[in-house]
């Protein structure tokens, strides 16, 4: 992940002007808050939310599935 250097803000400085970081997410689309000098959250604008996405554990089973039975022969020679 590239992170922009504007786009990081203490978490003291959020705190106190958070309109200020309101507006650099409009401008750049996400803000890293800082605690302590380490990434600690990120905010993004609501109408990105959707655009973040999360794998349950359904969809990783199926991706488990998908890549044992792909790569079936070369399991079972390790296994050996």
């Amino acid at each position: 992940m590239k992170v922009n250097i504007e786009n990081l803000v203490s978490i003291s400085e959020a705190n106190q002007n958070f309109s200020k970081v309101a507006r650099i997410v409009d401008e750049n689309g996400t803000v890293i808050i800082l605690k302590n000098n380490v990434p600690r959250y990120v905010l993004i604008e609501y109408g990105q939310l959707e655009k973040v996405k999360t794998i349950d554990d359904e969809e990783v089973g199926e991706v488990a599935k998908r890549v044992l039975s792909k790569h079936m022969k070369a399991f079972e020679k390790l296994s050996k």
